[in-house]
C-alpha cells in the first residue's frame, strides 16, 4: 500500500488559504474516487474539497476551524501501490456548496488600487476564522494592521491573532492611523451597537458567517455611496403576450424555462449602451468606465441568505442565451454548485423583487458598482391608452421599477435617463422578437 497526501486545491485568483469547516469522513473511512471529503471556507465562497482518487483516510493533518493554505497537506490517504504521493497532483477546483457571504464582499467593497502591497485602502485579506475571531473580540482595523502576520505573504493566521487577544491586555494598543490610499474614500465610523434588552421568551439567534459579511457589506456600501432613486410604471403588455406566446416552444425546444428576466437584462443591456458611464466604478477621483458589460442577479437562497451570480459579457448573448445562462446561474445558486468565478466581475446590478410579490424596493448598490435596478410586480390594472379614436380605459400588465444610482458620479438626469430607455426598450417589445 501506498500514502497519498491529499492537498489543499487551488480555487481561482486571490484565495490563498481556506478554513476547515468539518471533515465528512473519519479517519479510517474509506472514500472513492471523487468524494466530498471535507467542506472549508474560503474568502470566495464555501466549497467542498474532492479527492482525485480511492483509498482510506488514515490521517487528517488539519482538523476544524484550522487554516490551510492552497497545495498543503490535509490528509493523508493509503491507496493501491507502493511509496508515498507526495507530489502536488492537479485537481479542478471545487464546485461550491454553501455560498460564503465573502462572496458578496467583492462586488461590495471599494475598488482597490492594482498591485497595491503597502498602501491599505480597505479591508484586510482575512480568513473566515480570523476575521470571526477578530468581531467576537472587538479588535480594531488599526490593531490588525499592527499585527505582524506569520502567514503567506505576511497575511495573519490564527495563531497570530490568538497571540495577540492573549498579550492584548498587557500592551498598549497602537493609536496611529492606517495609512490608507488618499485617493480611496473611507466609510464613516459607525456608532457603538445599543445594547437591546432581551425578554422571557425571546429568541436569540446568532448570525452565520455569511449574513455577518451581508450585514458588514450592506453598512459600508450605505455610508460610501449617497444613494439617489428614480421610479417609473412601466406598461410591459407586450412582454407578457410575447413570453405567453413563446415559453411553451421555448420550453419543447430547449428543455428549459422562459422567465422574465432575459428580456428585463436584455433591455438594460440596451440602455447601458446607450448610458456607458453608468457602467463605472469608482477609485477615489478616478472613473474606470468598463468595457464588458457583466449583470449580476440578485438571487434568494433557501437559507434566506443572498448571493449575486454574474452573467458575463450580457451583451454578447442572444434572449435564448441570457435564459439558458440565467437559469443555470439560478440554479446552481440554490443548488450551492456556484464556483467563485461566478459571483464576481459584476458591473450593474438587477433586483426583482417583484418575484416576492413586491411592488417597488430600493436594494442597495452593491460597491463598486454604481447603480442597481429593483423590477417590481406584474399586475394587471385598468391604464388609459391613447388611440386614434381619443382615450380609452384598458386592462393593461403594469410594472414599478426602480433605479438607485451613486450621486457622487450619476447625476438623475443620468440615472433617470438610463431608467426611462430601459422602460421604453419593455413598452416597446417587439411581438416578433425572436427566442
Amino acid at each position: 500500500m501506498a500514502e497519498y497526501k491529499l492537498l489543499l486545491p487551488s480555487m481561482g485568483e486571490g484565495v490563498m488559504e481556506a478554513t476547515i469547516i468539518t471533515w465528512l469522513f473519519n479517519e479510517g473511512d474509506n472514500v472513492k474516487e471523487d468524494d466530498s471529503v471535507v467542506e472549508i471556507a474560503t474568502d470566495k465562497v464555501d466549497s467542498d474539497v474532492p479527492t482525485p482518487v480511492s483509498g482510506k483516510i488514515v490521517k487528517i493533518l488539519k482538523q476544524k476551524d484550522e487554516v490551510a493554505k492552497v497545495g498543503e497537506a490535509i490528509a493523508i490517504l493509503e491507496i493501491e501501490g507502493e511509496g508515498t504521493a507526495s507530489e502536488e497532483v492537479k485537481t479542478e477546483a471545487p464546485a461550491a456548496t454553501t455560498p460564503d457571504a465573502d462572496t458578496l464582499k467583492t462586488i461590495e467593497q471599494p475598488l482597490q488600487p492594482a498591485a497595491s502591497t503597502v498602501e491599505f485602502s480597505g479591508d484586510l485579506y482575512l480568513s473566515p476564522l480570523v476575521k470571526s475571531i477578530a468581531q467576537q473580540e472587538k479588535i480594531s482595523e488599526t490593531e490588525l494592521k499592527s499585527i505582524k502576520g506569520s502567514g503567506l505573504e505576511g497575511r495573519i493566521t490564527k495563531e497570530d491573532i490568538l497571540a495577540y487577544v492573549s498579550n492584548r491586555g498587557s500592551q498598549p494598543v497602537q493609536q496611529t492611523a492606517p495609512v490608507q490610499a488618499a485617493s480611496t474614500p473611507q466609510p464613516a465610523p459607525s456608532a457603538p451597537a445599543a445594547t437591546i434588552p432581551v425578554s422571557a421568551g425571546d429568541e436569540i439567534i446568532p448570525m452565520d458567517r455569511m449574513r455577518k459579511i451581508i450585514a458588514e457589506n450592506m453598512v459600508k456600501a450605505k455610508q460610501i455611496a449617497p444613494h439617489v432613486t428614480s421610479f417609473i410604471e412601466t406598461d410591459v403588455t407586450n412582454v407578457v403576450k410575447w413570453r405567453n406566446k413563446n415559453k411553451a416552444v421555448f420550453e419543447k425546444r430547449e428543455g428549459e424555462k422562459l422567465t422574465f428576466m432575459p428580456i428585463f437584462v436584455k433591455a438594460v443591456v440596451k440602455a447601458i449602451q446607450d448610458f456607458p458611464m453608468i457602467n463605472v466604478s469608482i477609485n477615489g477621483e478616478n472613473i474606470i468606465k468598463k468595457k464588458n458589460i457583466n449583470i449580476g442577479m440578485a438571487t434568494a437562497l433557501p437559507d434566506g441568505n443572498l448571493i449575486v451570480p454574474v452573467i458575463k459579457n450580457a451583451d454578447q448573448l442572444s434572449l435564448s442565451g441570457l435564459a439558458k445562462a440565467i437559469n443555470d446561474l439560478a440554479y446552481r445558486a440554490r443548488n450551492k454548485k456556484l464556483r467563485p468565478e461566478d459571483t464576481q466581475g459584476a458591473t450593474y446590478t438587477i433586483s426583482n423583487v417583484g418575484s416576492f410579490g413586491n411592488l417597488m424596493g430600493t436594494p442597495i448598490i452593491p460597491q463598486p458598482q454604481v447603480a442597481i435596478l429593483a423590477i417590481g410586480a406584474i399586475v394587471k390594472k385598468p391604464a388609459v391608452l391613447e388611440t386614434a379614436d381619443g382615450d380609452v380605459i384598458a386592462i393593461r400588465n403594469l410594472m414599478f421599477m426602480s433605479h438607485s444610482y451613486d450621486h457622487r458620479v450619476v447625476d438623475g438626469s443620468l440615472g433617470g435617463m438610463m431608467l426611462k430607455h430601459v422602460h421604453d426598450y419593455l413598452e416597446n417589445w417587439d411581438l416578433n422578437t425572436e427566442i
